[in-house]
């Protein structure tokens, strides 16, 4: 039994060579942290140092300013408050900038709810200012009636009903026609249905002397595809019929091609010139 077991239990000097080794391995791990501490001491920091090359960082890299620290909200009117004011209140110089601009152009607030239409005016933003917002019904109102061919988005927005995303809209949808020659070319704008017309044709106007015309004798055809009244193929079939029959003289001309018809023909003329 005695040699079975001293059998299983002993090592060879090969096998206690390897362990010595490992041991020793293991007891360098551990103690390298200590050793690395003893030889590589901390360095310390220069305060003033520290500061003189923060300070000269911060100049070389200016940053934006931040907003101002309101040192107490007040009451204010948005349609009459100053860039100063926007500051006072809070808010950055980007936003009071921003506020500043809209009723500069014509905007104005017709109540305080209107505030969150602003571009970058955060929903803490309102939330924090609305209680303090005081409407003065002189200021409130718009300045006349708004012509569709002139005005812009600020001017749009003042509109009972309209916020940014219609001015938009509208903006654009006039930008491919050329202008309005009626107001109830409005009803063609994307998701201005008969109801929101209603409310607010009594506030427009249209001047029909600046709508942009068209010479459709030398139109491209890029340029035709933007009009929103002609698709694709009638487009085609415009510039097609005119380098097969030499320039157009009227519109007795276009009535020649088969797959305008006389309602399309009503809603272009005013549009087109033939030079």
């Amino acid at each position: 039994m005695k040699p079975q077991l001293k059998e299983q239990f002993s090592i060879t000097k090969k096998e206690w060579n390897g362990l010595l080794i490992l041991l020793i391995i293991i007891a360098l791990v551990l103690a390298a942290p200590y050793i690395y501490q003893g030889f590589h001491k901390d360095t310390t920091i220069n305060e003033k140092a520290f500061a003189a090359a923060v300070a000269e960082l911060e100049k070389a890299n200016p940053q934006k300013k931040k907003a101002a620290t309101p040192t107490a909200l007040f009451k204010f009117d948005p349609n009459s408050a100053t860039y100063a004011d926007w500051q006072k209140l809070g808010l950055t110089a980007k936003q009071a900038q921003i506020l500043k601009n809209y009723t500069t152009k014509g905007g104005h607030f017709r109540k305080a709810e209107d505030l969150q239409k602003i571009y970058g005016l955060t929903k803490v933003d309102y939330a924090r200012l609305a209680p303090f917002i005081i409407i003065d019904k002189e200021t409130a109102k718009p300045a006349g009636i708004v012509e569709l061919n002139s005005a812009d988005s600020a001017r749009l927005t003042n509109l009972e009903g309209i916020g940014p995303a219609f001015a938009k809209r509208i903006i654009n949808y006039r930008q491919r026609l050329g202008g309005f020659v009626n107001e109830e070319q409005l009803k063609e704008v994307y998701g201005l249905d008969e109801l929101k017309y209603a409310e607010i044709k009594n506030q427009v106007k249209v001047e029909p002397k600046k709508v942009r015309k068209i010479n459709i004798n030398t139109i491209t055809f890029d340029q035709l595809r933007l009009m929103p009244y002609l698709n694709y193929k009638q487009v085609n079939a415009i510039i097609e019929y005119r380098t097969q029959h030499g320039n157009y003289s009227g519109m007795d001309d276009l009535s020649n091609i088969a797959i305008i018809d006389a309602q399309i023909l009503r809603k272009i003329e005013p549009y087109l010139v033939f030079k």
